[in-house]
């Protein structure tokens, strides 16, 4: 595993165990792929306008809520983006407003993977919301991943508790603080194993992120 921490790494395809072998190649020829973290934070937004992934891969979005996930998918993402907030503004619009969020919440969770479901089953590459604590979901992108003879990355936001909650009151969406300690644990055991250089299993990369560099980011590409 390799810690990066120098240096504008722009592109997170092809990272060979072997020179020369791409992606496709590795998984046709059952050779493992080396694991690489890039570390973008404290740089001031002076970090790579894009982050290129080779054709068909996945990329999943974790963090905190309210760390701009949902942001950084809608102004960044090429390839197709599936955000759990989609869900859940359709099903806002359909249920009356006296309705608590908790009683329709298992109906949004089931429309939210039954789209990327549908997603995974187009052979596109595609852009996922993850919250951090639905590791299942991690190791579901990594099979799908493997199937297909791509990679799944992994892009981790990497902001304060305060920043957080700060976000969630300006979408105007909070979460409760036992839910929010569960996504602190979750979120922070990632970036702790990040920074040793471990990646969730199944995962080709991992890209840490700040404030400052997710802010920078332009473009999330497939090609």
């Amino acid at each position: 595993m390799t810690l990066q921490r120098t240096g504008a790494y722009a592109t997170t395809a092809g990272v060979p165990a072997q020179p020369g072998l791409p992606a496709r190649g590795r998984a046709a020829a059952g050779v493992a792929a080396l694991p690489v973290v890039r570390d973008l934070r404290d740089r001031g937004g002076r970090g790579p306008r894009a982050l290129t992934f080779a054709a068909g891969d996945l990329v999943v979005v974790s963090g905190l809520p309210g760390s701009g996930k949902s942001t950084l998918i809608a102004r960044a993402a090429q390839g197709r983006g599936i955000d759990s907030q989609d869900a859940r503004e359709r099903w806002e619009r359909r249920v009356p407003g006296f309705l608590p969020y908790a009683v329709y919440r298992p109906l949004v969770r089931l429309a939210h993977y039954a789209g990327l479901r549908r997603a995974l089953r187009s052979g596109e590459s595609v852009v996922v919301h993850d919250c951090g604590t639905q590791a299942w979901v991690r190791r579901w992108l990594a099979r799908e991943a493997g199937r297909r003879g791509t990679a799944l990355h992994l892009l981790l936001l990497d902001v304060t508790p305060g920043t957080a909650r700060e976000g969630q009151r300006e979408r105007g969406r909070g979460v409760s603080g036992y839910a929010f300690g569960r996504h602190r644990r979750a979120v922070g055991r990632l970036v702790r194993d990040a920074e040793r250089g471990v990646v969730p299993r199944g995962c080709a990369s991992a890209v840490l992120l700040d404030r400052p560099a997710a802010s920078a980011l332009t473009r999330i590409a497939f090609g």
